[in-house]
């Protein structure tokens, strides 16, 4: 889904910031939070789980959540070895000011150099099996350890984000699309100008790359900016058909039937002016 158009700032204006671009609350913003409150909250108390964060928008506002309401909720973060080095500094920052525990995992070293030796460095280019086999070893197998014991995990998935992902529910106990665990979504029902308006309205700290245009951030070499009108997710493997773009991580769920509605669109990346963007 592309996002709602947003002007860009014209002429010789400074560039805005994401938090400029993109706060438009839906009417029910003060309700969604509550609804994610609670979940968090209902997570914890259920016991076993951990926030997975790429440090993406949505996931930092769940760190800043889990946080604020002094939960004893684990993050970890994948360091697949390639990703950009905004969001390498903002994992610094975040295990630094997280009062929530902030675990770094990465993938085995020999199998990496293995994949290099045998497929070269831009594999991931080739084809869609050599690009998936790379984030098998850089976050499938790392993603295992992490989840190893764990009774459920909680991630940013939003309806918002892509057609793969809008049947996406609060909770989800399909055991293909969360690798047996229970998989919690607090901002299933969130838009992207919700997310921002929690990022601007708490100042959150967030990855800069979101102020140039990268609504959803991989790796370096699978993930690029998006142009005005593009799909939220167009920036990632973008080479590849639309329909392929996940790497595994999240898989598509069964239909939602306790939806409630939630709002749709998806941002581009100047989009957010008069209209509201969505992610």
């Amino acid at each position: 889904m592309s996002v709602s158009a947003v002007s860009l700032a014209g002429g010789g204006a400074a560039p805005k910031k994401a938090t400029q671009l993109y706060d438009r609350p839906s009417v029910d913003h003060d309700a969604k939070r509550q609804e994610a409150r609670a979940l968090l909250q209902r997570a914890a108390a259920e016991g076993g789980v951990t926030q997975a964060s790429s440090l993406g928008a949505e996931d930092v506002v769940i760190t800043h959540l889990i946080n604020a309401l002094g939960l004893d909720i684990p993050v970890f973060v994948l360091e697949t070895g390639m990703l950009h080095h905004e969001t390498l500094a903002l994992l610094e920052r975040t295990q630094a000011a997280s009062r929530a525990p902030v675990k770094v995992y990465r993938p085995q070293q020999e199998a990496v150099i293995q994949f290099i030796r045998t497929h070269g460095q831009d594999a991931m280019y080739r084809s869609i099996e050599l690009r998936k086999a790379c984030c098998s070893i850089r976050k499938m197998e790392p993603l295992g350890r992490a989840l190893a014991g764990q009774r459920g995990w909680i991630t940013g998935l939003r309806r918002e984000q892509s057609q793969a992902r809008a049947n996406v529910g609060l909770v989800d106990t399909s055991e293909v699309a969360t690798k047996g665990l229970t998989k919690y979504n607090p901002l299933a029902n969130w838009t992207w100008g919700d997310v921002w308006h929690y990022i601007a309205t708490e100042g959150v700290d967030y990855n800069p790359l979101h102020d140039r245009f990268y609504p959803s951030i991989g790796c370096a070499p699978c993930t690029r900016a998006i142009a005005l009108g593009e799909d939220f997710r167009a920036g990632r493997w973008w080479w590849e058909a639309e329909d392929a773009k996940e790497c595994g991580l999240h898989v598509k769920s069964q239909p939602d039937q306790t939806r409630n509605g939630g709002q749709r669109a998806a941002p581009s990346p100047a989009a957010a002016s008069n209209t509201g963007a969505q992610a």
